[in-house]
């Protein structure tokens, strides 16, 4: 009898730390010792606890640092290695989101035509709503057309929150947490 080599899929290492923010705490989530997740308490689309791999503050140094001097109005563009599963189209989506300059936002429909995809504002809708590292890649800068506050995976408090603070102007928005 012979056997054919076996193949296995690569071990992956997930761990997990909560961290406090203006915002509510933060679940960051690293695979293999890369951010690979940002979720907020009551999230939209937050994955299962269980997937959030062992406790450990090691692998968010650097995440935690950036974080502090974001939230203190110290950073602006946040400088990280990240790890986001994702479709091809999710994976565009996020990157055009990145490119949003901190305290400005876009439409759905101006980032479907900068993806070349003008019909697609309802397809970048869904694949910002499923954004795995929030606030780092900044879905909360994506409105609607008219300029209105839609859809926040952490919650329209939150957003209209984040976008108050990025302008300078988070003193008129009454704290919630």
């Amino acid at each position: 009898m012979s056997t054919a080599p076996t193949t296995h899929a690569p071990t992956t290492t997930r761990r997990h730390t909560v961290v406090d923010s203006p915002y509510g705490a933060l679940t960051l989530v690293a695979t293999d010792g890369v951010l690979s997740g940002l979720y907020m308490t009551a999230q939209r689309h937050r994955p299962a606890e269980e997937t959030f791999g062992v406790p450990d503050a090691r692998p968010f140094t650097e995440t935690v640092r950036q974080l502090d001097a974001y939230f203190a109005g110290e950073l602006t563009e946040f400088d990280l290695p990240l790890s986001l599963a994702g479709t091809p189209f999710q994976r565009s989506v996020w990157a055009e989101l990145v490119r949003i300059p901190y305290g400005e936002t876009r439409s759905y429909g101006e980032l479907a035509e900068n993806l070349g995809k003008p019909g697609a504002s309802r397809a970048v809708g869904l694949a910002n709503g499923r954004n795995p590292v929030g606030i780092i890649v900044p879905c909360h800068r994506v409105v609607g057309a008219t300029g209105s506050l839609t859809g926040y995976g952490g919650g329209l408090d939150r957003k209209q929150r984040l976008l108050a603070f990025e302008r300078g102007a988070e003193d008129e928005v009454p704290a919630l947490f």
